[in-house]
């Protein structure tokens, strides 16, 4: 599928939304990409980088926020996904555009992915590189963004991530490298298409419901869920402390197929007795957390996460408890579903 903008017609009205990352960092040295403040530089000036974008629509810029994306709040999540919704629900926005941190985007993206209530084109991207660095990527990140958003394929594809000329599903991308301007990959399925010198095309679709298929929405109260990581010679601390301090459910990063270190899984089943939800899945990177169905995970109380990473499985959780449900039966339907 490859369309470009119609020259003839009325430019489309894209919003730019931006929140800070280190594609608004500034460094006193241009050959210093690491120590560098992030979200210091304002999205006016971030606009002003990009030449040739008023050639590719409107747009309407607001400052959401400046931050570190290190230091993303689930707050914030709820103001953002909230400002999505009314700028797509109107008449005079034809497509948005985020500009993030690299270190929580992929949570982020996911989390809009299942809350923002639009077909039109929701696309988010963000830099390896601070803005004043030599080479730095940030300017035809956002060029291409501004491009996927502006075009009529991207329309009813999900939120999306443009990213050194790829287009990625929210659900599927992920950080892969500290330092590579590729550094968001699609790793088990790969991406959905390109952005290239304005021209999109697009290899597939994402199949699984999302944004106006999906019933999330973020939440004003979020539950408590945390991730915790199953390795050699693991003990139960963590868990009892987290039940303790009352939390409403666990994301476990586990070994392989999700499988959990003995005494971590006992503490673990131990919780999910008392009411507590627990979600295994993988710190491996790629492939799937399989349900081990009546034998195991139903006998201990378990949902497997399927192919979403902890930090993504960590993002569903938080809005399926926050929508009420917690019944492990309906929790592994979530999964499976979204």
């Amino acid at each position: 599928m490859n369309t470009s903008p119609s020259s003839s017609a009325a430019l489309p009205r894209i919003a730019v939304l931006a929140t800070g990352g280190t594609i608004a960092g500034s460094a006193a040295d241009a050959a210093n990409t690491a120590g560098y403040q992030a979200g210091v530089i304002g999205v006016a000036q971030l606009l002003a980088a990009v030449p040739g974008l008023d050639a590719i629509a409107q747009i309407h810029a607001e400052q959401v926020a400046s931050v570190d994306s290190k230091d993303m709040t689930l707050a914030l999540w709820s103001t953002l996904a909230q400002r999505v919704n009314e700028l797509l629900a109107s008449d005079e926005i034809d497509g948005v555009v985020i500009t993030h941190g690299t270190d929580t985007l992929e949570e982020t993206a996911y989390l809009l992915h299942l809350t923002v209530k639009s077909a039109k084109p929701c696309v988010l991207t963000a830099a390896m590189r601070p803005a004043t660095a030599l080479s730095a990527d940030g300017p035809l990140n956002l060029l291409n963004a501004v491009t996927l958003a502006a075009n009529a394929a991207a329309a009813g594809q999900g939120v999306l991530v443009a990213f050194n000329n790829r287009i990625h599903c929210a659900r599927d991308v992920t950080k892969v490298s500290t330092y590579a301007v590729d550094a968001f990959q699609s790793p088990e399925i790969g991406a959905l298409g390109w952005v290239q010198d304005g021209r999109v095309e697009f290899q597939r679709r994402a199949l699984r419901p999302h944004t106006v298929d999906a019933p999330f929405t973020a939440a004003a109260q979020w539950p408590q869920v945390e991730i915790v990581t199953s390795y050699a010679g693991v003990s139960r601390a963590a868990v009892e402390a987290l039940v303790a301090a009352g939390v409403d459910g666990f994301v476990v990063a586990g070994t392989g197929n999700g499988s959990i270190h003995g005494a971590m899984q006992q503490s673990l089943a131990e919780a999910a007795a008392k009411g507590v939800a627990v979600v295994r899945a993988s710190r491996v990177g790629s492939g799937h957390v399989m349900h081990n169905g009546a034998a195991k995970d139903d006998a201990l109380g378990f949902v497997s996460s399927g192919t979403l990473n902890p930090y993504k499985a960590r993002v569903l959780l938080l809005l399926a408890l926050a929508a009420g449900m917690t019944d492990k039966a309906g929790l592994q339907d979530v999964f499976d579903r979204y």
